[in-house]
């Protein structure tokens, strides 16, 4: 392993890794109190404090154990969860779908940012490419957070907002895969199954919808 490049490859993505968990984490606290649940806000979750959204495992040992161990092929990380109470909210069933939904939104919402940022620093024509693979590298970690959390099994968000459209019956039945379900993503994410069959259609659809979002800013500056 190249150290060096191991250095460089954290200078770039450390800032867009950090905005997109810390933000992501507070918006699913935000939209809960903004639904009627305040477990967030009363425990000091809904706040931009990295700190507060970190685990020192799955935000840091784990991504960097993985990097190393397969040569940057392979990467999973995750952040605390902020808690909700899903019996607070006003309307639990519809509500939670809001909830969960508002994570992903927020990293789709910073993916446009950083490609923004991306244009703009090419468009002034910046050459330090170190501040343009940072803002590539966090339309890429915000892509990527949005898709996988979309992934329609408890606990990711998709499950949730899976589980808050399905009729009442069924929704049970799926939200019992809960206890279970980070083992069962975790064996579909290393058989291949979630890259191949989720992720990279749902990453090539996200980037494709955000440069057709982006077309007339791109004229406008090139």
């Amino acid at each position: 392993m190249d150290i060096a490049n191991l250095i460089q490859t954290i200078a770039i993505y450390a800032l867009p890794v950090l905005f997109a968990i810390t933000v992501h984490e507070a918006a699913h606290g935000y939209a809960a109190r903004y639904f009627g649940d305040n477990t967030a806000y009363m425990l000091g979750r809904i706040t931009l404090n990295p700190v507060k959204h970190i685990d020192p495992v799955g935000t840091i040992l784990m991504p960097l154990l993985l990097y190393v161990a397969t040569s940057g092929a392979f990467l999973f990380g995750y952040a605390k969860p902020v808690p909700v109470n899903f019996g607070r909210l006003r309307n639990p069933k519809r509500d939670m779908v809001w909830v969960a939904l508002a994570g992903p939104a927020a990293n789709l919402a910073m993916a446009i940012g950083w490609s923004v940022l991306a244009y703009a620093l090419v468009a002034l024509q910046v050459e330090e490419r170190f501040f343009i693979q940072m803002a590539q590298g966090g339309l890429l970690v915000n892509v990527v957070m949005f898709a996988f959390n979309l992934f329609p099994l408890p606990p990711l968000d998709g499950g949730r907002i899976l589980v808050g459209l399905l009729p009442m019956k069924q929704a049970i039945l799926v939200s019992r895969v809960e206890r279970f379900g980070f083992f069962i993503v975790m064996a579909l994410v290393v058989s291949g199954v979630v890259g191949s069959l989720w992720m990279r259609p749902l990453m090539r659809a996200t980037v494709g919808a955000i440069e057709l979002l982006l077309t007339p800013l791109r004229a406008l500056l090139f």
